[in-house]
């Protein structure tokens, strides 16, 4: 019998298997006994496990970005799903599938990075296009922007998110940038390719998905104005020139105001079309994917909504057909 994939798994499931482990923190609980509570991931998704009773010998038997076995029993918590684990033991790396882990295949990211050179260099903007070159042909930035998650738990949470939101979003502006004449299409995708890239150095990914003291301390949007001024210099050796610097400084706004607003983080407004445009698209591939995974990762099988998301505050509609959420959807082996 094959492993079973987290996105299998339903409530009061036992499971036996094996996880990348993730944010391990030894707690307190009420009565003041320690327990331990960690992060489970592989390529279907993650749940956050709690062995009770731990201590620091339980704590140290493994580390943060290591495999370990699992054996416990699912539960629904505050509408989510977790794990009660009884036992967790630390397994070596050449005892695991490593495509059991990797939700993004690296024969996926080679297609990713050759459709995102396609849509660069089909730029008409001259200058854009000479940017482009200069971050894909950085074989450090493309290795960091290929690997890199999206975000930590919202959307595109593993590795290799970050290049298939990018792409997918770029596909999106392709297809309705020309509804809306008042658009720099070249610029709009150039902004839709680097919105995120600040996120190569604020996310960290080889141990779990984390942030990095520099995400925490200065966070992805002014790293990547940082990376694009770096980048425009690099123009001018290359290429004799730097870009347009009233388009340089277009790219910095949509980077700096992509989030909308001051609440979501940040400093600035959308104040031109391309800058609302990126705004929107990104916020519909973010909530689309995020809703797709809520959905699928459901463990509320037997109902046609999902269970209620404080995240959210709503529960999402699956429909009345067929088992809906995690049993239908699971990965392949």
């Amino acid at each position: 019998m094959g492993r079973r994939y987290i996105a299998q798994f339903g409530e009061q499931e036992s499971v036996h298997e094996t996880f990348l482990a993730y944010n391990k923190q030894l707690r307190p609980n009420r009565s003041g006994n320690l327990y331990l509570q960690v992060d489970l991931s592989d390529r279907s998704g993650s749940i956050s496990a709690r062995l009770w009773n731990a201590n620091d010998s339980v704590y140290h038997s493994f580390e943060d970005g290591d495999f370990v076995r699992i054996e416990g029993k699912t539960q629904i918590y505050q509408g989510a799903m977790q794990m009660i684990a009884t036992h967790i033991t630390r397994v070596a790396p050449n005892e695991v599938d490593p495509a059991d882990f990797v939700p993004v295949t690296p024969a996926e990211i080679e297609g990713l990075v050759s459709r995102l050179r396609e849509l660069t260099e089909a730029m008409a903007d001259e200058e854009l296009r000479e940017l482009a070159r200069c971050f894909l042909d950085d074989k450090e930035f493309l290795h960091k922007f290929t690997h890199a998650p999206a975000g930590i738990k919202n959307h595109h949470a593993y590795t290799g998110g970050l290049l298939e939101h990018v792409v997918n979003l770029m596909e999106v502006v392709a297809r309705v940038v020309d509804f809306y004449p008042a658009i720099n299409r070249d610029l709009l995708l150039m902004g839709a390719f680097l919105h995120d890239c600040g996120k190569i150095d604020e996310l960290a990914w080889e141990q779990g998905l984390s942030y990095t003291d520099l995400g925490q301390l200065v966070g992805h949007m002014v790293i990547a104005v940082g990376i694009l001024d770096q980048k425009a210099n690099e123009c001018q050796e290359r290429f004799g020139r730097r870009p347009d610097e009233e388009k340089l400084l277009r790219l910095k706004h949509m980077i700096v105001s992509h989030h909308g607003q001051y609440e979501y983080g940040s400093p600035k407004l959308p104040m031109t079309p391309e800058a609302i445009a990126l705004h929107h698209l990104d916020n519909l591939d973010a909530k689309v994917q995020s809703f797709e995974q809520q959905i699928r990762d459901d463990p509320n099988v037997d109902s046609a909504w999902t269970l209620y998301n404080h995240a959210i505050s709503r529960k999402l509609f699956k429909g009345r057909g067929a088992r809906q959420g995690r049993t239908t959807s699971a990965p392949s082996p």
